[in-house]
């Protein structure tokens, strides 16, 4: 039996106490993971220098502009030989459906087509390097007088179903992107976004939560939790004017809280308006409020 002497025990007691007390304070003093694995903003290449500068770690590019599914491969392969040399990588790409012939939805819906436009994106996105296609696309998206909602979804559906395996394939995720009404009568909120998605059933086919068009549109954190199960990306700007974080003083802690319980581990872009000046604060700001959680 080991023995152990009055002032020995006070002094181990002592070091537990300590011990104890120190573990908390360690546990508090660590710092707390980062919530977004990459954040970045929605520009074009020629601008990789400057906003790598300002703390952009990818850029969101537009599907018109540099992936140009309505131009040659010569034409495709500039853009590529661009951004070997460029500073920041291409995580995504916006504005999806340009053409003004190409609909979703309606009397004159043509999906053929559609997936033929999505199979040339793909292909160059994932030569580019990327993984994400934002599907906004008001115009091809737009519901046209005299059809019905129900009509729009059914289509809708129809479409991402086909579309999923062709993005599958590329190794490339689809994020469909709710709009405010001004823009778009269609997937207007983040709760319709979400279950379009879950009809269409396809693991490439995910939700963007645009943090700007819930602002306008009311959607609330509770809505954003509610979506979290199909949530791939995220784009931020601020209510008014969709000005970059840190100008207006937007708190997008109540959203940034739901990401971080959900255990998101994806990006965030910057999809506003902006000034080379107001970059470095703004990166800083959504560094601010997403890491103090």
């Amino acid at each position: 039996m080991i023995s152990i002497s009055r002032r020995n025990f006070l002094h181990t007691g002592s070091l537990a106490l300590a011990g104890a007390a120190f573990v908390p304070r360690l546990m508090a003093e660590t710092p707390a993971k980062k919530l977004f694995s990459a954040v970045g903003i929605a520009a074009p290449l020629d601008k990789a220098a400057a906003l790598k500068a300002a703390g952009a770690e990818f850029l969101t590019e537009s599907v018109g502009n540099f992936l140009a599914p309505d131009q040659p491969e010569a034409e495709f392969e500039k853009n590529l030989a661009k951004l070997a040399s460029s500073p920041l990588p291409i995580l995504a790409c916006n504005g999806f459906i340009r053409p003004a012939n190409l609909h979703c939805v309606g009397p004159a819906a043509n999906h053929d087509l559609i997936l033929q436009w999505s199979e040339t994106t793909f292909r160059r996105m994932k030569k580019a390097g990327g993984k994400i296609i934002v599907f906004g696309s008001a115009g091809a998206r737009k519901i046209p007088d005299g059809w019905s909602k129900e009509k729009a979804d059914e289509q809708f559906v129809s479409l991402l179903k086909r579309m999923g395996p062709l993005a599958q394939a590329h190794g490339i995720i689809v994020t469909i992107e709710q709009l405010r009404a001004e823009e778009c009568n269609f997937i207007t909120r983040i709760g319709e976004g979400a279950a379009l998605i879950r009809a269409a059933g396809h693991p490439n086919i995910r939700l963007l939560a645009d943090l700007y068009h819930m602002a306008v549109m009311g959607d609330t954190p509770a809505d954003l939790k509610a979506t979290m199960d199909v949530v791939a990306h995220v784009e931020i700007a601020e209510k008014n004017g969709r000005t970059v974080p840190g100008v207006n003083g937007d708190d997008f802690r109540p959203f940034f809280r739901v990401l971080r319980e959900a255990g998101y581990e994806g990006a965030v872009s910057i999809e506003g308006k902006w000034t080379e000046a107001q970059l470095g604060p703004a990166f800083a700001e959504i560094a601010r409020q997403a890491d103090g959680l």
